[in-house]
């Protein structure tokens, strides 16, 4: 193990309070030190960890009995297992892998990135059979959408999802577009440009990225969100952006949009809880979605960082509140917060608000620098942790297939046909939507 294990710390951290001797941390839940197979045949939910508190919708998606082999195996019995298998396959697989994954999944992907680059890396290897996307269900569903015809997409845990996503669905986000046209009609105005543009971030179902597609919108990430929002001004007076609040509220206050013209829309009320006016005058309609592990960031935190280390630089990701980002010094995607770390002076002192996956990964990668999480509990993105390296050893061995068993897709990703073109058009515009290069 490496010290960018959180398996590891969350098992010292365990260990020691199980024996009532002092802990270096703590963790939001002490289920996060069993295993995620012993979750699945629970009751529905997301697991230990951010999203724990969040209600998961009826119907998601469910994760049968992991093979007991996979369940009793060792940590490097499953690494050899996944090495053996990977060069049997060869080029017929590619593992991509998300930041925020456990170190003993990530330490095998072929790709390592966000959810921009990955959607990117998934059109990069045409010739492999399988892609192996170890990353939450919407992830999975965007590789689909982008993949060849030929291509098959796993997840090796479904019950892998995103709390945030889950916050707008197909049917809540087409009433409000339904009693937005009844308000704004649907004409141009004399520039050509349409009422409203629905803009989704890229933690949603491929439902509504079709939704977008289908009625003029477009997808956007963490990292190009503000080179969207543009497009979207050109094209329309105002934006429906979802399911994350606080991503939109940050980027399009960062362009000089007032909070004023920002009313969130709640999918439980009447024009989502706002007046004619509100939302005549809106520039950016926020649909009420977080992430939780962004939202667990506070000032408070960031003013004990300033406190205990003078100097430091604190980064946080842009899905955290915005009382939380205006306090730090800099905001961006996680990619932005590795480059960031990567370019600065030696003995350099960060906190970041981000998971704690990359977190440790990034502390682990630059010892020349003091690098630690704003929150001092340990708390893993709750979906993202579902993924394990006995889940990853399981659907690769049934790619490689033995004696009794034919080779088979496991867990296959597959996104419906009447979804999957106006999906591909809204993806499609966020992949030609990319911010500018730094000079």
């Amino acid at each position: 193990m490496t010290i960018a294990s959180v398996d590891r710390t969350i098992a010292l951290i365990s260990t020691a309070s199980a024996e009532g001797r002092p802990t270096a941390g703590s963790t939001c839940s002490p289920d996060l030190a069993r295993n995620p197979w012993e979750f699945d045949a629970e009751a529905p939910g997301y697991g230990p960890g951010s999203s724990m508190g969040d209600v998961i919708p009826t119907g998601s998606p469910r994760q049968g009995e992991l093979p007991a082999r996979y369940r009793t195996a060792s940590a490097d019995e499953l690494a050899e297992r996944i090495r053996s298998a990977k060069a049997v396959l060869g080029e017929r697989v590619v593992i991509l892998g998300h930041f925020y994954q456990r170190e003993e999944v990530l330490r095998h992907a072929d790709f390592i990135g966000d959810s921009f680059q990955l959607a990117q890396a998934t059109t990069s290897r045409p010739d492999a059979e399988a892609i192996v996307f170890c990353g939450v269900h919407f992830m999975a569903e965007t590789a689909d959408l982008l993949s060849g015809a030929d291509q098959v997409v796993i997840l090796p845990n479904l019950a892998a999802g995103c709390s945030m996503a889950d916050m707008a669905d197909l049917d809540s986000v087409t009433e409000c577009w339904e009693q937005l046209e009844d308000l704004y009609g649907t004409e141009p105005d004399a520039s050509g440009r349409v009422p409203v543009i629905p803009v989704t971030y890229m933690n949603s179902s491929a439902a509504l990225k079709g939704f977008c597609g289908e009625h003029g919108g477009i997808v956007c990430t963490s990292s190009n969100a503000q080179t969207v929002l543009e497009w979207a001004f050109e094209r329309g007076q105002r934006v429906l952006f979802f399911p994350d609040q606080h991503l939109g509220r940050n980027t399009a206050k960062a362009m000089g949009v007032p909070l004023a013209q920002m009313p969130m829309w709640n999918p439980r009320r009447p024009l989502g809880g706002n007046s004619d006016e509100q939302l005549t005058d809106a520039r950016v309609i926020l649909w009420h979605g977080f992430c939780s592990v962004h939202r667990r960031f506070t000032v408070d935190q960031i003013t004990a960082a300033r406190a205990e280390h003078p100097g430091v630089r604190v980064i946080v990701h842009p899905e955290c509140p915005m009382e939380v980002v205006d306090a730090a010094d800099e905001n961006g995607s996680t990619d932005y917060i590795g480059k960031a770390i990567s370019a600065a002076p030696a003995g350099s002192t960060f906190a970041i608000g981000t998971e704690i996956n990359l977190v440790q990964r990034l502390a682990a990668a630059h010892p020349e620098h003091t690098i630690f999480c704003l929150d001092p509990v340990v708390c893993p993105c709750s979906t993202m942790y579902r993924i394990h390296a006995g889940y990853l050893a399981w659907v690769l061995d049934g790619l490689v297939g033995d004696d009794e068993n034919p080779p088979e897709a496991l867990n296959r990703i597959v996104v419906a046909a009447d979804v999957a073109d106006h999906a591909r058009v809204a993806l499609e515009r966020m992949l030609a939507a990319r911010p500018p290069v730094p000079a």
